[in-house]
């Protein structure tokens, strides 16, 4: 969590009380502290620790010892270069927590520790200490959602020979389609913070390339931004209706982007990015042979033009523990961040009228009162034809999250959706693929969507072989969608479900999703769907 910014004077007692007392024991001055004494940075240690610790008597096993063996830990230049502060600088409590931060991001880091180790003369040395994660994934992945199963087998490195990049292959199969895929990413290219990422995948309906390079604004201070991406996919879209495949055609997309921006950095915690670039966007759509085709396709169109992008961001976060995950530091941004971006674009030909595209964010947490976390966002786009909106969507949604006690958290949420003027195919859907875990995938359709959960989440202690931890939920969902020509023809109102389920979490792994094990049943079921639906599924938290 963040240090409180105490005044110099008194941050500097702190420091004399903590330093008569390094005699006795060793201990030194929180960041905060050090940097209100206006020490400087001395020498950097990085230490890099394998997955498991042979200095405790649980992980000491052979099994352990031979994955230890197996795995390549990580280097210790992708974690320095990973670090926002340097030797010499200033100390600085804000950069050693934006950087633990950034380090937790990385999927192949199990743990991370920055402290000072070292103080004398106004310089202090600073240890990074990071744990690994098993990040190589060979395996078989089976699921069940909404009445529909999926299934995989692949292979998966996220840390190749600890230099953080990752490789992987997979055939996947679901209720769309089956692919083959191969994928390659970053984070670290060139020893820089550009990132690079490129996959590519051919299903038995088409197939889908992407790559980009991008150096982001990789932290709050940083000054720039570039990149390149490109998208070209090859699929056949599906419009469903009252949980069944109505209609089917095939659908072409091409996106290419190129961007640069600019920043001033942080300045009294806050920061405003600009970001100009040009777009081109490119759909076309066509009936499928043998396939039910819908009453009208979407209009083919292509659109390119410059952007401008607009984005102020509040330096507010917090850390804790069991809300999203099981035994792990999670990050929640607690301050404003909104975003503008206003594109300009003409369409394939002379004749065709320009749009105005435009995309708006803005997303802000709270802590109304001890132990409550308030999370709210929301987001508009669409595009302006002939002074009218269309193909617009509007989303909101809240998360809070109430801490009972160690072990036991009240969650809620709320979600809110709706088109104006979509086009073929943009149509919302619910069921048990999205949220209302007791109803058949893509049950209801429609122009408008609503979604409410409860959950009363438990967090075990439990950490099986020492490397599954334990949790579990009981759950009620209710929501709703309607309008338009895809609203259900007999069940058009509001649904609801209650269940319960486990939560496991492969906690060493960097591919460390959470498991979900649940049991639903529909409040007011009709007479075609099934009185309990079993859901075998892996999302990115509980």
């Amino acid at each position: 969590m963040r240090f409180a910014r105490a005044p110099a004077a008194g941050c500097l007692a702190l420091w004399l009380a903590a330093a008569g007392a390094w005699a006795q024991a060793p201990a030194l001055p929180p960041f905060a502290a050090l940097e209100a004494a206006g020490a400087r940075v001395g020498e950097i240690s990085i230490v890099t620790q394998n997955v498991f610790d042979a200095q405790d008597p649980a992980e000491d096993n052979a099994l352990f010892r031979l994955a230890n063996r197996v795995h390549v830990p990580t280097r210790p230049s992708v974690i320095r270069r990973a670090l926002l502060f340097r030797s010499g600088e200033p100390v600085s409590a804000r950069l050693v927590e934006e950087t633990e931060r950034v380090l937790r991001a990385a999927r192949y880091l199990h743990d991370v520790r920055i402290r000072p180790v070292a103080w004398r003369d106004g310089v202090v040395d600073i240890e990074v200490r990071t744990r690994d994660a098993w990040s190589l994934d060979p395996g078989i992945s089976a699921g069940r959602s909404g009445g529909a199963s999926s299934s995989g087998i692949h292979v998966s490195e996220e840390n190749l020979l600890g230099t953080g990049v990752s490789l992987g292959v997979a055939r996947s199969r679901n209720v769309d389609r089956t692919s083959n895929e191969i994928r390659v990413a970053s984070e670290r290219a060139f020893g820089s913070w550009t990132a690079i990422a490129a996959s590519t995948a051919r299903s038995d309906d088409g197939g889908r390339d992407a790559f980009s390079v991008v150096r982001p604004f990789h932290a709050l201070d940083a000054r720039w931004t570039a990149g390149v991406t490109a998208l070209r996919d090859n699929r056949i879209d599906a419009i469903y209706r009252a949980g069944e495949v109505e209609s089917e055609y095939r659908h072409r997309e091409r996106r290419i982007e190129a961007f640069g921006g600019w920043s001033a950095g942080l300045v009294d915690g806050w920061v405003q990015r600009w970001t100009l670039g040009a777009s081109l966007q490119e759909n076309a759509y066509a009936a499928e042979p043998a396939r039910a085709a819908p009453p009208r396709l979407p209009a083919d169109e292509t659109l390119a033009g410059p952007f401008v992008r607009w984005e102020l961001v509040e330096d507010r976060y917090d850390v804790e523990l069991n809300r999203n995950l099981i035994g792990r530091p999670e990050d929640f941004a607690l301050g404003l961040a909104a975003s503008v971006r206003l594109g300009w674009a003409r369409g394939k030909s002379g004749s065709d009228p320009s749009a105005l595209l435009y995309a708006l964010g803005l997303a802000r947490g709270g802590e109304p009162r001890d132990g409550h976390t308030l999370l709210a966002s929301a987001t508009l786009d669409g595009r302006v034809r002939d002074r009218q909106a269309e193909r617009q969507r509007l989303s909101a949604q809240a998360r809070w999250y109430v801490r009972q006690s160690r072990r036991w958290l009240f969650f809620a949420s709320a979600g809110l959706d709706a088109l104006t003027r979509p086009e073929i195919g943009d149509d919302l859907t619910l069921g048990g693929d999205n949220g209302l875990r007791g109803y058949p995938l893509r049950y209801q359709g429609g122009h408008r969507r609503a979604l409410f959960t409860v959950e009363e989440r438990y967090f075990t202690d439990l950490y099986v072989w020492r490397l599954f931890r334990i949790g579990a939920a009981a759950f009620v969902d209710t929501g709703r969608a309607w309008g338009g020509a895809q609203t259900h023809p007999r069940d058009a109102g509001w649904l609801g479900n209650a269940g319960m389920g486990l939560r496991i979490v492969s906690a060493r792994a960097a591919f460390g999703n959470v498991l979900h094990l649940d049991v639903a049943v529909p409040l007011r079921p009709a007479d075609d769907i099934r009185r309990v639906q079993w859901l075998v599924k892996t999302r990115v938290s509980f």
